[in-house]
């Protein structure tokens, strides 16, 4: 099979030639990939940035993944050949406390498709049973692949704070792309509160408004505007963006009592104690979500309640499509298919 290698950081992938994924577990599934998403995440990996979380040389990246099941293992019941799936990319065990919880991202053995064991940046990729949830009838795999992460995440960030956001609230989503654009809809289905966007590109402040944003900042003045707006700040701040600046516009922009939600991430976040525990804000940080978040989501996206911006590219095109998103070019997900 075709695979795109990450054989060394700081340099394009290098498409091979590797043998098809081969069935060496009970639960093991191997899937023939109908699309792959491309995310941040991956150029943090590209830029040896991930080391610490277990990626290592030679990896096949790509984990947003969706496509058919090739073949299974002789102790796989849930789905058989032909299914279309989508993949949660950490593996769990099931077995463990964090597993029984539900919180599957704590899991005590994580691995993590497409970071830690190979993606789906590749014709085939070889799962565990425990990682596929089945599409509904007539939905195309490369059409919804970025839930795998862009919308698992956004969903568990949004759905862990929905409680918050209640009749008279204000929520700000700073950074409008990928992830951004899915939780600005989940704010609206899952809160009954009010909306902010900040976002730097008119092309994603555009997107913002289609998609029922309140109000739509360009990010110049954002902290002044969103305590103009409101009378007293944000009662939720999501960012998406995770830069030194977006995290401390974020803190300035809560109001008292106010919830910092960290999505983004590779920048510092600083408080000090004080105003922190004078003005109660909380601060929360967000690991991508469980296998349930991503099935709930998935019936959100069946009954047509959360729209998917995509657009599509051949996987032969990946470093091209890697060099488009860190330009910043990408206005939601790109989608590699093979």
């Amino acid at each position: 099979m075709k695979a795109a290698l990450m054989r060394a950081y700081h340099q394009p992938l290098e498409f091979v030639e590797r043998p098809m994924p081969e069935i060496a577990h009970p639960g093991d599934v191997v899937v023939r990939i109908g699309g792959a998403g491309v995310c941040a995440t991956d150029l943090h990996a590209i830029e040896g940035l991930m080391e610490g979380i277990g990626v290592r040389l030679p990896r096949v990246l790509g984990h947003e993944n969706a496509g058919w099941v090739e073949a299974v293992g002789d102790g796989v019941t849930t789905v058989s050949a032909g299914d279309a799936v989508l993949v949660y990319p950490p593996y769990s065990c099931g077995l463990c406390v964090p597993c029984r919880r539900g919180n599957d991202m704590h899991c005590v053995h994580h691995e993590f498709t497409g970071l830690t064991v190979d993606g789906g940046f590749a014709d085939y990729v070889l799962v565990n049973e425990r990682s596929l949830l089945r599409l509904p009838d007539g939905v195309e795999p490369a059409a919804v692949a970025p839930h795998a992460d862009a919308g698992l995440t956004a969903y568990h960030a949004v759905r862990r704070l929905a409680h918050l956001a209640v009749p008279g609230t204000t929520a700000v989503v700073i950074g409008v792309g990928g992830v951004g654009h899915i939780a600005l809809q989940l704010l609206h289905e899952l809160g009954a509160g009010s909306t902010i966007a900040v976002e730097t590109d008119p092309r994603r402040r555009s997107l913002a408004a289609e998609l029922g944003a309140g109000e739509v900042l360009d990010g110049a003045g954002s902290v002044d505007a969103v305590r103009e707006l409101t009378g007293r700040g944000a009662d939720l701040v999501f960012d998406f963006v995770g830069s030194d600046q977006s995290h401390a516009d974020s803190i300035a922009m809560l109001a008292r009592g106010g919830t910092y939600s960290v999505i983004g991430y590779g920048g510092t976040v600083s408080a000090p104690s004080g105003p922190l525990v004078g003005n109660e804000h909380a601060v929360i940080g967000n690991l991508v979500g469980s296998w349930i978040d991503l099935y709930e989501l998935m019936q959100l996206h069946a009954a047509g309640k959360v729209v998917l911006k995509t657009e599509m590219h051949p996987l032969d095109s990946v470093n091209e499509v890697l060099e488009k998103l860190r330009a910043g070019e990408v206005t939601g997900r790109a989608v590699l298919v093979p």
